[in-house]
């Protein structure tokens, strides 16, 4: 089981006010709540939660915190196609080939 957490921070979209922030996900509710108490979060502040986009929202020096203590960086467009995966299969799967997962899913969709 893994923590992934993307680099939203690193564009305009994910800013809030003057923090830069990033989208937190993980393979299971726990695991992620786990994490993010290990970090100073509240469990409460959970996004979504119960859904397939489930995640937290994480400051920049909490984004740092979460990959010293093992959370796996990924880009947001691998972390929005592992929720999009998510909703369809009911498992993240691998950040390497998720986007291509994506692409497929959605030719699939367009063609049938």
């Amino acid at each position: 089981m893994t923590v992934y957490i993307d680099d939203m921070h690193q564009f305009e979209f994910g800013r809030l006010g003057r923090m830069k922030m990033s989208h937190m996900i993980a393979d299971t509710t726990e695991e992620l709540v786990a994490m993010a108490m290990s970090i100073g979060m509240r469990p409460v502040w959970i996004q979504k939660a119960g859904t397939p986009g489930e995640h937290f929202d994480v400051a920049k020096g909490k984004r740092d915190l979460a990959i010293a203590r093992g959370a796996v960086p990924v880009t947001v467009r691998q972390c929005s196609a592992m929720c999009v995966r998510r909703r369809v299969t009911g498992a993240l799967g691998d950040p390497a080939d998720a986007e291509c997962w994506r692409a497929e899913h959605a030719v699939s969709r367009t063609s049938a």
